[in-house]
């Protein structure tokens, strides 16, 4: 597939491909920010990239110059890269993050799909967080979704309901599902009063969540200080305004007695595990091919 260049890379183990598109489903920044993160504590190397020549409209995500050490002038293209990220002690991880195409969609699917074939992986996380009617001071919860029932019940996630307009996610979701390949959606809530990155509490969640889940060490202990932070600075901008304060106040009375608690993590890794071990020893049908 031409789109997408691939380059030498080590064999990675038993690797999961996690996905984070900048744009609408990157609410803060805080789902690219966790996948960065991750790649950032691994032993991270070039695997593949995807060319947005065809599939981003350099209009609304515009290419940028810069001077390299040598003083040439350079360009940086808005592409998708895919990082190898080798974790010594546990599972491997793909990594990939671009922007979110505006273009052929359809065709871009099935070179995230080369991706994950190429590569070995054993499963698709996409991570997203979206503009919700929550308060700042409270945890911020991470939803997720997976279209295979048994792995939809083994996880305690939700099966997709939603019909209507959807975006790329969606759309990468059912053509790694028809592949038959599994597919967690993971997506946490960002207060719409507080849409700026970064949002060190959301992106602390995702990879909480990464870790109780899919058993990935994540780190996201040490993203303690900069949510405190974070958290004093809202406090302070909220404080210092009266309707600010009643508004979250009626926020906060709203999720206390209407929030759903998320399942307990303990077992979801060993869970996990337990499907993807079954999945393989099955020798299940590869799916259609591109």
């Amino acid at each position: 597939m031409t789109e997408v260049e691939f380059f030498d890379a080590p064999r990675l183990q038993r690797p999961l491909l996690l996905i984070a598109f900048a744009g609408l489903f990157d609410a803060a920044e805080a789902a690219t920010d966790a996948l960065a993160w991750i790649k950032d504590r691994s032993e991270a190397e070039k695997y593949a990239v995807i060319s947005s020549e065809g599939f981003v409209n350099f209009q609304q995500a515009r290419p940028r110059a810069r001077f390299d050490s040598d003083g040439n002038r350079k360009i940086d293209w808005p592409d998708t890269t895919v990082w190898s990220c080798r974790r010594p002690g546990t599972r491997d991880v793909l990594v990939m993050l671009g922007v979110e195409p505006h273009l052929r969609w359809q065709s871009y699917a099935d070179a995230v799909l080369s991706v994950a074939r190429s590569s070995g992986a054993e499963m698709v996380i996409t991570v997203g967080s979206m503009i919700s009617m929550v308060p700042h001071t409270r945890p911020l919860a991470v939803t997720g979704s997976a279209a295979d029932p048994e792995l939809s019940r083994r996880l305690n996630l939700a099966n997709p309901t939603y019909q209507g307009p959807t975006g790329l996610v969606g759309v990468l979701n059912q053509r790694l599902d028809a592949a038959r390949f599994p597919v967690v959606s993971l997506r946490v809530s960002i207060p719409h009063y507080v849409p700026s990155p970064p949002n060190p509490k959301a992106t602390r969640a995702l990879l909480r969540r990464l870790q109780q889940t899919m058993g990935l060490e994540t780190g996201y202990e040490e993203l303690d200080p900069a949510v405190s932070e974070w958290a004093m600075r809202v406090d302070q901008a909220v404080a210092a305004d009266g309707d600010s304060r009643e508004y979250v106040t009626g926020l906060e009375h709203q999720v206390d007695s209407d929030e759903q608690l998320l399942p307990k993590g303990d077992d979801l890794a060993a869970e996990l595990e337990a499907f993807l071990r079954e999945r393989s020893d099955g020798n299940p049908d590869e799916g259609d091919q591109p």
